[in-house]
């Protein structure tokens, strides 16, 4: 068990299954990043917190900071309420795990240019 699962484990069991799914996501991605609690949410940190995720009542919080929605913007657009730090990916349909492959990496590549 991890903080993550843990978390995962606390809530809806409606919501379980998208936070488990961003969850393998995430990990996949982030092999080397620790897992943590950050403002109160799950987040993955690799020399800086990468990407954080949150169970919402009526969906998944997605937070990969601005930097990467801003430059996936168009793929967004049209598709998922998003406003400058958070996407929202509904519980009733998959997630776009193609999409946040990209803002995750785009998102890493950022911090280790830095």
């Amino acid at each position: 068990m991890t903080v993550i699962t843990d978390y995962i484990e606390d809530t809806d069991v409606k919501q379980q299954p998208q936070l488990t799914a961003m969850y393998q996501i995430l990990k996949k991605l982030l092999p080397e990043a620790t897992e943590k609690m950050s403002y109160g949410m799950p987040a993955f940190h690799q020399g800086k917190d990468i990407v954080y995720f949150a169970a919402m009542q009526n969906h998944l919080g997605f937070y990969p900071t601005s930097t990467p929605i801003i430059q996936f913007e168009d793929d967004l657009e049209g598709r998922y309420k998003y406003s400058k730090g958070a996407i929202q990916f509904d519980y009733n349909k998959p997630l776009p795990a193609d999409l946040i492959t990209k803002m995750v990496q785009f998102k890493l590549d950022e911090i280790q240019h830095k």
